[in-house]
């Protein structure tokens, strides 16, 4: 109850985010739903019906991932000072962003269901908009219960990210909740390398080439999970290992800026990177790894012409790439509000606005030119054995 009336009297902007996040519960429902009913319509394909359900695991961890991010800024879960005389300590602010995180993607996933039946044909009346009803095995009964079960995944997963990512990790007594791990950058940076290359390495030495038993190209998912399962897997090593690699290479940016003789444009820019390493980092790292996966998926479509996207494919790509760039997004937002006071007392000692906007530009022009070759490379050396 109490996360309702949070909810019902938060600002605009934060119940903007919750609607989005709504909205990606809702799109992943679908995913999920989608493939219930391509099993339901296609009895005997068993083996493309997991195929698509493999598939969903993407938007559903992007979903959880844009959950915790939205979670982290949320105002409900940053209530400190006299809510903690009133009961509501850390453990239950962790409590009470998940509650609210796991109703917001329930009343998405709702949605999804209601909207799965309409396009179905199931709650009578034409369709309003213009979709294939038999990828989603219109005419076909569907098993309501194993709907609901595999819908709830939605909602478990991205509160139990939620928990795991907002729970205290502070003395008895503290009154906030400590969100950013207390590990050093670095630390991640050579085991992310490490375990991109050996994705990298998997992937070439499983994937079948151009003259394998396989016989050439095959269309995706096709291609990545049947033929044969290494060549998935090794591409997701190398996705995980860019985002593990993700604060390492963010508080890299921040030393290169500041070598040298660096002026105070320089310098203030540098620190503020390796300062917020950490939390810009992991978000940055999956927006990389989501775009080498992107332009990965084009390249072998490039050399498949055969099977063009598709509108499942077309509604998982959005979701995933939504989710990525609102989690990057909301990261820079809550770096900006951490570092308020600092900026407050830049501006009292004479800085000018903009200083702080130069300095703003060159830290994202450090990112790009560090972490965008990085990312080609990854996605161009991952397409090699799949093309080829």
């Amino acid at each position: 109850m109490l996360a309702l009336r949070l909810a019902r009297g938060s600002h605009p902007l934060v119940l903007m985010r919750r609607l989005s996040v709504a909205v990606a519960a809702a799109g992943t429902g679908f995913l999920l739903l989608s493939t219930v009913g391509h099993a339901a319509g296609h009895p005997s394909a068993a083996d493309d019906s997991l195929v698509r359900l493999l598939w969903c695991t993407a938007p559903l961890a992007a979903t959880a991932q844009f959950a915790v991010s939205t979670a982290r800024t949320d105002p409900a879960a940053r209530l400190q000072r006299g809510m903690t005389a009133a009961g509501l300590g850390p453990l239950r602010l962790t409590l009470l962003a998940t509650v609210s995180t796991t109703l917001t993607c329930v009343l998405g996933v709702l949605f999804s269901l209601l909207l799965f039946l309409r396009l179905r044909g199931d709650l009578g009346g034409p369709s309003a908009v213009p979709f294939d009803a038999d990828l989603l095995g219109a005419g076909h009964p569907v098993p309501l219960v194993g709907a609901l079960i595999l819908l709830a995944a939605v909602p478990l997963t991205a509160a139990a990210a939620t928990a795991v990512a907002l729970r205290p990790r502070h003395e008895a007594g503290a009154p906030e909740i400590d969100t950013l791990p207390r590990t050093a950058p670095p630390s991640g940076l050579p085991w992310g390398i490490a375990l991109a290359a050996a994705g990298l390495a998997i992937e070439a030495y499983t994937s079948p080439g151009t003259g394998g038993a396989h016989g050439g190209l095959l269309p995706l998912p096709g291609r990545l999970i049947g033929s044969p399962p290494g060549v998935l897997a090794g591409w997701a090593l190398s996705a995980f290992g860019l985002v593990l690699a993700g604060p390492g290479l963010v508080h890299l940016c921040g030393r290169l800026l500041c070598a040298g003789r660096p002026g105070a444009l320089r310098l203030l820019s540098g620190r503020v990177l390796q300062e917020e390493s950490q939390r810009l980092g992991r978000p940055l790292g999956v927006l990389c790894a989501v775009a080498s996966a992107a332009y990965a998926a084009m390249k072998v479509y490039e050399a498949s012409p055969s099977r063009p996207f598709g509108p499942l494919t077309a509604v998982g790509a959005a979701v995933v790439l939504a989710c990525v760039i609102a989690s990057a997004l909301t990261a820079a937002l809550e770096s900006r509000s951490a570092r308020a006071h600092t900026t407050a007392a830049l501006r009292r000692l004479g800085a000018s606005a903009s200083v702080l906007h130069r300095a703003a530009a060159l830290r994202a022009l450090a990112l790009v030119i560090v972490l965008a070759p990085l990312t080609w490379t990854v996605a161009e050396m991952a397409t090699l054995p799949l093309v080829h």
